[in-house]
């Protein structure tokens, strides 16, 4: 059994079938014979019908172009008419039926190979395979910045005498003495302001302390407060939540009566 394959060319449009013709018969595409490229594309529509292949509405459009230029250039030129030579007439040469399918051939030409051209840039460009760019910023080597750059040696050695007199400050010793008062002095205190409110008379915590106060003296009045309370020789209490601490004096003990009391803090 024979097998026979047939092979078709498949152009764009007529104009593409006609430059094909051309290149083909090997000719000048400004002397085309346009007898000749007429039957050749006839002859190939009429494979094309054979075949079943669906014939598009340009390709008969240009069978019909192509059919009246040929037909234009069989029939005879009118003939020529002379004049006086009193008169002069300008006579405009009849154009030649060719000249508008030539142009539209020369300018699909022209967009074809600019065409061809960008679609072998494009077959290049897509022979080369690309990837984002990556941070080397890990592998790049680390460069250690110089601590005294821009430095003189003027400037060293004055920061070098500076750091000695920072030195000399530091071994300096410093003793500091507090002043130490016990709970027993405080209690006096705190009697001595009551007795001067009277009996029953009322002293606000706040009273007790001053600005210049240290935290330790706070702390101390404090719990001269609390053993006041525990001798029950006062009442404290408050009029509302984290209000001033309100003293009243019962007048049962005088503060010179409190040089024996026992309290070892």
């Amino acid at each position: 059994m024979t097998t026979v394959t047939y092979k078709l060319d498949t152009f764009e449009g007529p104009l593409d079938l006609l430059l094909h013709l051309i290149d083909k018969a090997e000719v000048d595409i400004y002397q085309i014979s346009v007898s000749e490229i007429t039957d050749q594309y006839l002859e190939y529509l009429d494979n094309m019908q054979e075949l079943e292949l669906e014939i598009t509405s340009e390709f008969l459009v240009m069978a019909a172009t192509l059919l009246s230029i040929k037909s234009k250039q069989l029939l005879p030129k009118p003939p020529v008419i002379e004049f006086d030579d009193d008169f002069d007439y300008l006579m405009e040469d009849e154009e030649d039926p060719r000249d508008e399918l030539i142009r539209k051939l020369v300018e699909y030409r022209k967009y074809k190979g600019i065409a061809e051209h960008l679609h072998e840039r494009e077959w290049e460009r897509s022979l080369i395979f690309t990837k984002e760019a990556e941070d080397l910023t890990p592998f790049m080597p680390e460069v250690i910045e110089n601590p005294v750059k821009g430095l003189h040696a003027a400037d060293l050695i004055a920061m070098f005498q500076k750091a000695l007199r920072r030195a000399v400050k530091r071994s300096s010793v410093a003793r500091i003495h507090r002043d130490e008062i016990s709970v027993k002095d405080r209690i006096r205190d705190v009697v001595s302001a009551l007795e001067r409110m009277g009996k029953g008379g009322r002293l606000l915590f706040s009273k007790l302390l001053h600005p210049e106060m240290y935290r330790h003296e706070i702390v101390v009045t404090f719990l001269a407060i609390l053993e006041l309370m525990k001798m029950k020789q006062i009442v404290c209490y408050q009029n509302k939540l984290f209000d001033d601490i309100v003293m009243e004096w019962r007048g049962e003990v005088k503060a010179d009566e409190l040089s024996g009391l026992e309290i070892d803090y």
